[in-house]
């Protein structure tokens, strides 16, 4: 279980965006978290992958508290996540090409054993051909640079995604190629998704419930 127990969170102690927010997602389930541009969404959701520390609150990740944020999260609980942000070229390093960018956590964590398996296999399940895997962010388009985020995500076989906006740049195709993606994998893992989004629609077909931003932050 993924819990956010009364969770307030922001940028400024001040003024936090998000203020008591609760949300659960058990094992193998997929939640959709509807909410207008600004409520405070991509904020909850980098506090649920343990990627923002919270003013208040608690995340519990399988029963056990939240141990630190960041890379001062215990290993265990750092890698249990894979997250897809909305906008590929904030979130991929522009020195690196296609194929690095996707072996990234890999040799973060010293898997980088690894790396030779599982980046073709990764690249051919989101998408990309061969002749993709030399290039940079800027040699690529949005959709192919996405789809390289989405193998970085899984790379680890987190046993839970995050997924904030991420077709929010993309065509109906692109779309429907990467949430294939996510739900082939989750069908194999048993992993739980939290998918951010202001696309009623898609969050409602894609997700086993969706909540608006309502009936999550106080």
């Amino acid at each position: 279980m993924l819990e956010l127990r009364a969770i307030t969170a922001g940028y400024d102690r001040r003024a936090p965006v998000v203020r008591s927010a609760d949300l659960s997602i058990a094992p193998g389930e997929s939640v959709g978290l509807l909410g207008p541009s600004g409520c405070g969404k991509s904020t909850l959701a980098r506090v649920a992958a343990l990627l923002h520390r919270p003013d208040a609150g608690q995340v519990v990740i399988d029963g056990t508290a939240a141990g630190g944020w960041r890379h001062r999260a215990p290993r265990e609980q750092r890698t249990a996540f894979g997250v897809v942000f909305q906008q590929p070229r904030l979130s991929a390093d522009p020195r690196l090409a296609l194929r690095d960018l996707i072996a990234e956590p890999l040799r973060a964590v010293g898997r980088a054993a690894e790396v030779a398996a599982a980046v073709p296999e990764l690249a051919a399940r989101v998408g990309l051909g061969k002749d993709l895997m030399g290039r940079r962010p800027h040699e690529v388009s949005d959709g192919q640079l996405q789809r390289a985020c989405l193998a970085r995500a899984l790379v680890l076989r987190p046993r839970w995604l995050i997924c904030d906006e991420m077709t929010a740049m993309l065509d109906a195709s692109t779309t429907a190629a990467l949430v294939h993606v996510v739900e082939e994998y989750r069908g194999e893992s048993g992993a739980g998704l939290l998918a951010v989004g202001h696309d009623r629609v898609l969050l409602e077909r894609w997700c086993d419930r969706a909540v608006g931003w309502g009936e999550v932050a106080g």
